[in-house]
């Protein structure tokens, strides 16, 4: 089984450029038909998307090729990613689809799943579905009254704001005033009627989607741009989420922003207080900073790291029966309440707290020290495997061995995008810079060596 069109969440590319083609599309939704078949009856697949200019033609590429194997399908709309886990769980559905790029720019689309108790797939579904694009799907059977049918689902944002407000059982959030960006995108017809219905005065940005300006210098990807509005308004906090609301970060009332790793550090703590967090583990990616695992262990906690991307958090999770887990991104998945990322509920429990604790975010988040730590991503034409270059590999020897016992160095390439990622942290912010700088510079030259000595490149 191969996995060369998934990486690590779902397929991802370019709009209308191999693999987010419409001909790939359509290929991924007969795939899709037949891995989620229910025996005698049709299965019932839910598909949702955010607010991008091509979900438009990947919905109706998706949808033909499931509707082709006999498959109904569901349509929502604009949604959150979590709402479609939600709504695929809550509709008894076989499967959810959710069409978007997440934090990445207009330009570029996506294409994820989820199962139908509303987790992500497994490596091998995702590759059972990859082997069967490459087969020759053959679907000349499926014919009359066979074929599948749409449907629309008309009242998805309602079930979505219902849950979501459960999941902090209706508290009322009366008396704090709240920034909310939803970078427009999927949340921006959804989460502000969630605050607004608990109580709380909300201040909306960028809540204006025209299908281009998705995450442009907003939401979750440049939270740093809210400090001013927190300051001007004298808000609470500001919530910001990305493109299709599965991630989020918050900025406290004095306007410095409060990234995952200090959001799940607050939840883990007040969790461990409360008795409310299970085996008191808290589960990280190895992004995640050694500040946290510091306050998380200091509070009476323990913390399991697992290799990046929030499914893999979820897996291990669901393995060993924990309900808190997350990575620094923003992604955080309150196990109790949802089945992967939501930003919106992941702000409620936050929100929860503060009200239960009459204490401001500041005051909340001040039970972490963050160590510096320094993230480069340098963009390469190809994702040239690491161990042949030599060069880098002497330069990681090297500074491992400066940082032993003071601070940790990774380096992975995106799963969904052309990135070589650089990650450093330590004691000193201006050595760990230097050292993040020198493998960037590493890199590009033997991408370029690479790229003269090779005719395809």
């Amino acid at each position: 089984m191969s996995r060369d069109l998934f990486g690590t969440d779902g397929i991802r590319g370019k709009a209308n450029v191999h693999p987010m083609t419409v001909d790939i599309a359509m290929l991924i939704g007969k795939a899709a038909g037949l891995v989620f078949k229910n025996g005698g009856r049709k299965s019932k697949i839910i598909i949702g998307k955010d607010t991008r200019l091509s979900g438009y033609m990947i919905e109706s590429a998706l949808a033909a090729g499931l509707l082709s194997t006999g498959v109904e399908v569901y349509f929502v709309g604009p949604m959150p990613t979590p709402a479609i886990a939600h709504i695929t769980k809550s509709f008894a559905a076989d499967a959810g689809i959710v069409i978007s790029a997440s934090h990445n720019p207009y330009e570029d689309n996506g294409i994820k799943f989820f199962d139908g108790k509303g987790f992500k797939l497994p490596d091998e579904m995702e590759a059972r579905m990859e082997d069967l694009v490459r087969s020759e799907i053959d679907t000349k059977e499926i014919t009359g009254e066979m074929v599948g049918k749409a449907h629309r689902i008309g009242d998805a944002r309602g079930r979505y704001i219902e849950f979501a407000k459960n999941s902090i059982s209706n508290m009322s959030l009366k008396g704090l005033k709240i920034i909310l960006d939803c970078a427009n995108g999927a949340t921006y017809h959804v989460t502000k009627y969630i605050l607004n219905e608990l109580g709380a005065e909300v201040v909306l940005k960028n809540v204006k989607p025209d299908g281009k300006n998705i995450n442009e210098k907003c939401g979750a990807m440049h939270p740093e741009l809210l400090k001013n509005d927190v300051l001007i308004e004298k808000a609470d906090l500001a919530i910001a989420l990305d493109g299709d609301g599965d991630r989020v970060i918050m900025l406290d009332e004095t306007g410095e922003v409060v990234c995952g790793d200090r959001i799940m550090a607050i939840a883990a703590t007040e969790m461990l207080k409360s008795g409310k967090l299970k085996g008191n583990t808290l589960v990280v990616t190895n992004y995640s900073n050694v500040g946290l695992v510091k306050c998380v262990e200091e509070a009476g906690g323990q913390v399991v790291r697992v290799k990046n991307g929030d499914r893999y958090v979820v897996e291990e999770m669901r393995r060993k029966g924990y309900n808190l887990g997350g990575e620094q991104s923003g992604h955080i998945i309150f196990l109790d309440h949802t089945t992967t990322g939501d930003g919106t509920i992941s702000a409620l429990q936050i929100l929860r707290m503060m009200k239960k604790t009459g204490k401001r975010l500041s005051e909340l988040g001040s039970c972490m020290n963050k160590f510096p730590q320094i993230n480069l991503g340098v963009e390469v034409a190809e994702k040239k495997p690491l161990e042949e270059m030599a060069g880098l590999q002497i330069l990681v020897k090297e500074i491992n061995g400066k940082l032993s016992g003071r601070g940790r160095l990774l380096i992975r390439y995106s799963g969904t995008q052309n990135i070589l990622r650089i990650m450093v942290e330590g004691e000193n912010e201006e050595e760990i810079g230097n050292y993040a700088e020198e493998i960037a510079t590493e890199v590009k030259k033997e991408i370029e060596n690479a790229s003269g000595n090779s005719s395809g490149w």
